[in-house]
């Protein structure tokens, strides 16, 4: 059975902190220990170029989170670990995606609209102060995922649309340059959302980031942690009088950390009036407990870069080797990036493709203006079966499935026939996709 491919990334603007540690790190390392699963980490060292322009500082993170994964227990051999500026297969993949890419899409990116509607409200030109590497960061982001193939990518909400947008640059390649007959060539990622994994507040309640500056560095030496944890925003409540854990930054940090014994007695702590210096203590306690251990591993390694960009190169060659390298070379070919030897028989082979995929019904998913998702059954140019829409790509490729199954049932309501078109002609249809799958198996075989 083949393994399900899990991609994450982290990017190297800053030192690494206890959210992206609870949020990110630990759980991804736990996971990658499942069995039946692919795992895929890569320091996104050119996402970061997009918000960073001091190379000193690109570096220097590149090195602490390095380091810090490490520490925390990944084993390089055991799962693809790897810097992204390393493998250049994803810089030209990104091309070829830009060039499938559509535009009004990127225009409705998160980032990029939220960017113009600061300068909006600012009065300024839409796109001032705005880089085409932000426009195009979802597209870099594409190509990071559809390269490998990745089955699933831990996000957080705010990136899931990210993810639907590799789905949309892969699946629009897909249609342009597949073949009915044979696999098409991306994978279509779907966002893993973990919701056991709750976001950690910052020193000031807000969600722990560095665009706060509300963070407590991963492995702040132990003075320095605990300095970090006694400035922890709480309310006036004197020791004595109950407190509540809702909405309690210090309370949220302790329950990421503790077991759920340690949390409920905790939580009764609160109702009976715990002093926030003894709950900050506690709170320090417990986190120096899981980190000291990690803490030593990281400062034996950060004293040691070139180990780790011994191990970084590594990963990358042999990602390159087994996976980057004849991808792209497939996705080149498929683009017309070819051999020049071979054109004489260019000619033919684009023909006999031509004749073929106007003989092989084909499916065609895309996703409309209204913000949903549909699929044609094509047969050339003649529409067969139109869907109606679905909500989400998932839900409209699992309609497509249940389709490819059997015989068409013509008293569903989530699809209507072509013009001129029977039940009877969309089950022959059908019966010759299913016919051509078959062959392209046993040409492989």
């Amino acid at each position: 059975m083949s393994k399900t491919r899990v991609l994450t990334g982290i990017t190297t603007s800053g030192t690494p902190h206890l959210g992206n540690y609870v949020g990110a790190i630990r759980p991804a390392i736990a996971a990658s220990r499942t069995p039946g699963v692919e795992s895929f980490y890569f320091l996104a060292d050119y996402h970061s170029l997009v918000k960073i322009s001091e190379p000193a500082r690109v570096q220097r993170s590149t090195l602490e989170i390095a380091a810090a994964w490490l520490a925390c227990g990944l084993d390089p051999q055991s799962v693809w670990f790897y810097r992204q500026s390393d493998i250049p297969e994803i810089s030209e993949l990104t091309w070829l995606l830009t060039c499938v890419a559509g535009k009004g899409l990127l225009n409705r990116a998160h980032a990029y609209k939220a960017s113009v509607d600061r300068n909006r409200a600012e009065g300024e030109d839409d796109d001032a102060g705005i880089s085409a590497g932000l426009f195009m960061y979802p597209v870099l982001m594409a190509a990071d995922i559809l390269l490998f193939n990745a089955h699933k990518v831990p996000v957080g909400r705010d990136q899931v649309q990210h993810i639907e947008m590799a789905r949309d640059f892969g699946q629009r390649f897909n249609h342009l340059y597949g073949q009915p007959s044979s696999r098409e060539f991306f994978t279509l990622p779907e966002a893993a959302i973990e919701e056991q994994v709750a976001t950690l507040p910052g020193l000031d309640g807000r969600k722990m980031s560095k665009s706060y500056d509300n963070t407590i560095p991963m492995f702040a030496p132990r003075a320095e942690l605990k300095k970090l944890i006694a400035g922890i925003l709480t309310d006036s409540r004197a020791p004595g009088e109950a407190k509540d854990t809702e909405g309690s930054a210090l309370f949220q940090i302790y329950q990421a950390f503790a077991t759920l014994e340690e949390t409920a007695a905790m939580r009764q702590a609160y109702a009976d009036g715990i002093g926030w210096g003894d709950a900050k203590q506690k709170l320090f306690e417990r986190i120096d407990a899981e980190v000291s251990p990690l803490r030593e591993q990281y400062e034996a390694l950060i004293a040691k870069p070139a180990d780790i960009e011994a191990i970084l190169r590594d990963g990358a060659q042999r990602l390159r080797t087994a996976h980057a390298t004849p991808s792209m070379q497939a996705l080149r070919d498929a683009v017309g990036l070819r051999d020049l030897s071979n054109a004489g028989d260019a000619g033919t082979q684009a023909s006999a493709k031509k004749a073929d995929t106007a003989l092989v019904p084909t499916f065609k998913q895309y996703r409309d203006a209204d913000g949903k998702f549909y699929f044609k059954l094509m047969l050339g140019e003649r529409v067969l079966l139109q869907s109606a829409g679905f909500a989400s790509p998932r839900d409209a490729g699992e309609r497509i499935a249940a389709i490819k199954q059997g015989t068409l049932d013509s008293d569903q309501l989530d699809f209507s026939l072509g013009d001129d078109v029977s039940s009877d002609d969309v089950n022959a249809a059908l019966a010759a996709f299913v016919a051509a799958q078959l062959e392209g198996e046993a040409d492989k075989s």
